[in-house]
């Protein structure tokens, strides 16, 4: 499956370098957007009110649309957002939370030019669910995406989440609708402190002092490094298929040792990123998009399909997030190797994490959740792991009302009493299965009879395989 898996990744890296040299020299994108450019220039609307709704300057930008390479711009995600988030049935608050000026870039301009360089504002789009009425003695919890993602992969639980806590979901520095400035980070300490620090300004700017932080993939690596620095701010942590747990295998370094596996570990390093393949597509971008989506999350969904609008709406909002300004993303090289694993392993860390910790996947989630365990031996605090069956990587997605009771089950000591019982009935203890259960000291904690819980074919497989 390893080998398979990065074969895959190769492929596409190599698709990707091709792409990322046709786009390059393409003459003919240059050629239509000066086209474009030119021809709202000359119509009457340079200078309009942005409402403006006249034939001329209509037709003008309508024209660029067409002739531009990358059908994208920070409006038409704005819009994507927009419309994917009228799916809810609970009002929200979006704001662009201002986090300060970036002290990697400041520094780096710094030592260029002498002195002290200009400093730029940061902010990082948020959502808030705050109804005065049921937030007195909720917990707050605070979602993080993953990569090349956005707070909007978390449509089909906002709702469902936001009657139980305080909840808060926002974009990752360089991601989705915030503040996507010049990717400064040259090192794999730099890029961890670029986002945890960044999570930790929007945390002082939005006046929480405590959260249960949920991270799912990439967003679960940023939370546990976050929680690593920060454990007095962390009540709890969910780690969501969190990516970094796992460790090179021995056919992943039988394929690096042959000449392809060389290339693409080359290619690697160039970080030719998800990203740059779909801009390099230019009007084809959508499309593929399209397709894959339809591919995962509909014909081949491990749980729940999404609904014709359901893909519509994400489709857009996923096409738009992955084609914007490139920023964040070129964070790929500096944290992960070949294969997606952590440069600085997150297991090697675990005894540092003072946090108690819950670990969640899909029955079928590509990243394993014997790393999970693993860490939850060698943890300070208690430490479970919960799968979620007709679920894979995007488990919120897939199986959305076993996710929250997963979600439930994990925070249930943070309600008051009065909560307590409530919460208690809504979770279902059979949408969701575990192994062992481990305490402060590593040793595990076996819930009798809990295995009547786990699908038929899990049964046994489990103890097996966590021995």
């Amino acid at each position: 499956m390893a080998s398979s898996r990065v074969r895959a990744m190769a492929g596409a890296a190599a698709v990707a370098a091709v792409a990322g040299a046709a786009q390059q020299v393409s003459s003919d994108r240059i050629m239509a957007q000066h086209v474009a450019a030119a021809a709202i220039a000359s119509g009457v609307g340079v200078g309009r009110d942005p409402e403006d709704t006249s034939s001329s300057s209509c037709r003008a930008a309508s024209l660029y649309r067409k002739l531009s390479w990358t059908p994208t711009s920070h409006k038409e995600l704005q819009s994507a957002e927009q419309r994917l988030l009228k799916l809810l049935k609970t009002p929200y608050v979006k704001r662009d939370v201002d986090i300060g000026p970036d002290p990697i870039a400041k520094a780096a301009k710094s030592q260029w030019f002498g002195g002290s360089a200009p400093a730029k504002s940061r902010y990082l789009n948020t959502i808030s669910f705050e109804s005065e009425q049921q937030q007195e003695g909720l917990p707050t919890l605070v979602c993080v995406h993953g990569y090349g993602a956005g707070l909007g992969f978390f449509f089909r639980n906002f709702d469902s989440l936001a009657q139980r806590f305080r909840l808060h979901a926002l974009d990752l520095i360089g991601w989705g609708l915030s503040d996507r400035p010049e990717f400064p980070c040259k090192t794999t300490e730099e890029t961890e402190i670029w986002f945890r620090d960044s999570l930790e300004e929007w945390r002082k700017a939005m006046g929480i002092d405590k959260m249960i932080l949920m991270g799912h993939s990439f967003g679960g690596y940023v939370s546990f490094i976050y929680a690593l620095q920060y454990p007095q701010h962390v009540q709890h942590l969910i780690l969501v298929g969190p990516a970094g747990f796992g460790t090179p295998t021995n056919r992943l370094k039988e394929f690096q040792a042959t000449w392809t596996g060389a290339f693409a570990n080359k290619v690697w390093e160039w970080n030719i990123t998800p990203q740059s393949i779909i801009r390099s597509l230019g009007r084809f971008g959508p499309g593929a998009v399209r397709r894959y989506t339809d591919v995962r999350f509909v014909q081949r969904s491990q749980g729940d399909q999404l609904t014709e609008t359901e893909a519509e709406l994400f489709t857009d909002y996923l096409y738009h997030t992955i084609a914007a300004k490139r920023s964040g993303e070129l964070c790929l090289r500096h944290i992960f190797s070949l294969g997606a694993f952590a440069r600085i392993p997150l297991l090697d860390r675990a005894s540092n994490l003072d946090v108690p910790t819950t670990f969640i996947y899909g029955e079928d989630d590509w990243m394993d959740y014997r790393g999970g365990e693993l860490t939850c031996k060698a943890m300070k605090q208690c430490g479970e792991v919960l799968r979620i069956p007709r679920a894979g990587h995007y488990v919120f997605m897939d199986n959305a009302a076993g996710f929250h009771s997963a979600v439930l089950h994990a925070c249930k000591p943070y309600w008051d009493e009065k909560s307590r019982g409530g919460v208690a009935m809504e979770i279902d203890e059979r949408a969701f299965f575990r192994g062992e259960r481990w305490a402060a000291d590593g040793q595990p904690l076996l819930v009798e009879g809990e295995e009547r819980f786990w699908p038929k074919k899990m049964r046994g497989l489990i103890k097996d395989e966590t021995a």
